[in-house]
């Protein structure tokens, strides 16, 4: 560890591939009104990363990637309260993370209770927090509904099933291959559907849906988008939810509202993380129970891939490459 004012940290040096991560070293951040200064133990990588670097988003380079991680606090700034040095945090939605030392909002930052590993305290913010709105606020699951959820084998799909069955709910997911299946129900799915196995999925979903519940579920969770929207659609019971929240396969075109009239009077959301955790006490409550449900051993958390931060470059090829499953981190300890 270089303590002359100076720490590592990866930068993206231009838009790139991964080839344009570099281990540098810079000056240390520094936390200002209402921050936290945070020695990083690790980073958690995600999709966004990846689109953030390429150039697909816009974005000043160089700069240092990655928006969630776990940590310990080392200093203050000024205006914050119920955090202090030595205080094991996490966090969400933060630029920067790639590094040894991060600043964090106060506002932004979970806390880590005793007997949480800091590498799953690492894995868990953004995915665990999305599918705890899901499950908890977007739509109230509980013991009478059957949800659907897509991508049952990938991070957020894995623990809307845990969370959902938690709460008594029947779980019917997708995968992409009949690979995955045991994954989707290891995290304790009912029923697996595998879209690779479907001659056309806007029929084939619904078809496959209503084979287990004629009258459709309860709530569609939608995070693939272009590819699946139509056929999960077609799944929801009269007066149920289409819930989209992703699009990892392409946004969904223009729609007609119309067509929820036809469905049976539907209703359609698009959310998204920001607004679920509006004030301390959300946060503080949603992460609570992921993290009591994690130290009881109610909720787990999927770890595929440990690497040290210095080799990001390796990291950004595995996930872009589908060479992963679960939850690729980066040691920074």
């Amino acid at each position: 560890m270089v303590h002359n004012g100076h720490m590592f940290a990866i930068s993206a040096r231009a838009a790139g591939g991964p080839e344009v991560l570099e281990w540098v070293e810079v000056p240390d951040p520094v936390a200002g009104t209402g921050e936290l200064l945070v020695r990083v133990h690790a980073a958690g990588v995600n999709f966004i990363d990846t689109y953030q670097r390429s150039g697909i988003y816009p974005m000043r380079f160089p700069h240092v990637p990655g928006s969630e991680g776990s940590g310990v606090v080392e200093a203050v700034g000024d205006g914050v309260a119920g955090f202090a040095p030595g205080d094991r945090v996490a966090w969400p939605q933060t630029p920067g993370s790639y590094a040894q030392l991060a600043v964090i909002p106060a506002a932004r930052a979970l806390r880590v209770p005793d007997g949480v590993d800091m590498d799953v305290a690492a894995a868990l913010p953004l995915q665990g927090l999305t599918a705890h709105y899901l499950v908890r606020s977007t739509f109230v699951v509980g013991p009478d509904h059957t949800i659907l959820v897509t991508a049952g084998a990938g991070g957020v799909g894995r623990l809307v099933i845990q969370l959902a069955k938690l709460r008594g709910a029947t779980v019917i997911t997708t995968v992409g291959s009949r690979g995955k299946e045991e994954v989707a129900r290891g995290a304790g799915a009912d029923h697996v559907l595998v879209l690779g196995e479907m001659a056309d999925l806007t029929s084939g979903i619904p078809a496959a849906v209503r084979a287990i519940v004629p009258g459709g579920v309860d709530v569609s969770y939608d995070g693939i988008g272009k590819d699946t929207f139509d056929g999960t659609l077609a799944s929801i019971r009269p007066r149920g939810l289409q819930v989209l929240f992703g699009g990892a396969s392409g946004q969904v075109p223009p729609f007609d509202l119309q067509r929820l009239n036809a469905a049976g009077s539907l209703f359609v959301t698009r959310p998204t993380l920001g607004h679920h955790m509006a004030s301390r006490e959300e946060l503080d409550w949603r992460a609570g129970e992921l993290f009591d449900l994690v130290r009881s051993g109610s909720l787990g958390v999927r770890i595929g891939v440990r690497e040290q931060l210095a080799n990001a470059r390796a990291a950004h090829e595995a996930l872009e490459g589908r060479a992963t499953t679960g939850k690729v981190i980066l040691r920074a300890v």
